[in-house]
């Protein structure tokens, strides 16, 4: 039997920190003056900056736990915090939301006045801060949910800006103020949909679904691929964490007499090809060693 070790994740610690420093100064700024300019639409974006502090330090605070080492009580360690904060940051966001869309409607039946100028000064900062927030977690962003769901907010936000920017621009040229309420629905159903897809992925690895990227299919045709494999039994592959993938599996190989260069070849030929970091591989010798075994639903398992 074969294990191989995960690599520890990357804890984006300065990125986190200047992240939520940026975002909390702005989300103030937009509470100050979207009260002043009586805009629906940069208190909308003030609420979702709220959310993405709070996703930002839940995030933070996760990927710290996740570097934890494996305790008597948790083997594995706490990676699957991970998971957990991705789950309660798509909540939180999507009541925040809720919250924000009986506003909009409520100032779009009593619409006031609106101060474009502020609006627009205001989201302009609002671009730059949240850009530059989205490039710091641009690379990580391939790796990780959490830092992948850090970047598409900041990333949004920043476009969202840009939307409020061409709004504030529209009420100035023509004083229709029904404009604002309007792109704060636009703002929400954008963060909304970004947020459902965050969820639905973040539940998936919850319930330990193939993380998505990893083809279970690929997967198996390599390992029958293997010199001396002759059959594969019992193959799970699921995620410990929001940057790491685990695999067991049974390799039917009769002539294999103990040899660890083939299991060796197999964990970096599954780490290369499909990143998978933490294998447990089991070599049987004859199929009557797994004929009777069952899985959760009580069939034979030859494959899965």
């Amino acid at each position: 039997m074969a294990h191989a070790h995960d690599h520890t994740p990357a804890n984006h610690g300065k990125a986190f920190m200047i992240g939520i420093f940026l975002n909390t100064a702005y989300l103030v700024m937009e509470v100050i003056y979207g009260l002043i300019a009586h805009s629906s639409a940069l208190l909308a974006d003030a609420g979702h900056n709220a959310g993405d502090v709070l996703s930002l330090g839940f995030s933070w605070g996760a990927l710290t736990f996740a570097l934890r080492k494996p305790s008597p009580n948790y083997t594995y360690g706490l990676k699957r915090m991970s998971i957990l904060a991705s789950i309660l940051n798509a909540l939180i966001l999507l009541v925040t939301m809720g919250i924000i869309a009986g506003d909009a409607i409520h100032k779009f039946k009593h619409l006031e006045n609106v101060d474009e100028t502020i609006v627009m000064w205001v989201a302009a900062v609002g671009i730059f801060i949240n850009g530059f927030t989205a490039w710091l977690f641009m690379k990580g962003q391939k790796e990780d949910l959490n830092i992948k769901g850090a970047f598409m907010h900041m990333a949004a936000d920043a476009a969202v800006a840009l939307g409020v920017v061409i709004a504030g621009f529209i009420i100035k040229l023509t004083h229709y103020n029904w404009i604002d309420p309007v792109m704060c629905f636009i703002i929400i159903i954008v963060v909304v949909w970004g947020t459902w897809c965050l969820l639905k992925d973040s539940v998936n690895l919850a319930l330990d679904a193939v993380p998505e990227g990893v083809d279970l299919s690929k997967v198996n045709k390599y390992l029958k691929s293997v010199k001396g494999v002759k059959d594969v039994f019992d193959l799970h592959i699921w995620g410990m964490s929001t940057t790491q993938t685990a695999l067991s599996v049974h390799l039917l190989m009769p002539d294999n007499k103990g040899d660890d260069s083939v299991l060796n070849e197999i964990r970096d030929q599954l780490h290369e090809q499909f990143e998978i970091t933490h294998p447990t591989i089991q070599i049987i010798h004859s199929e009557e060693t797994v004929g009777n075994q069952k899985d959760c639903i009580g069939k034979k398992s030859p494959q899965h």
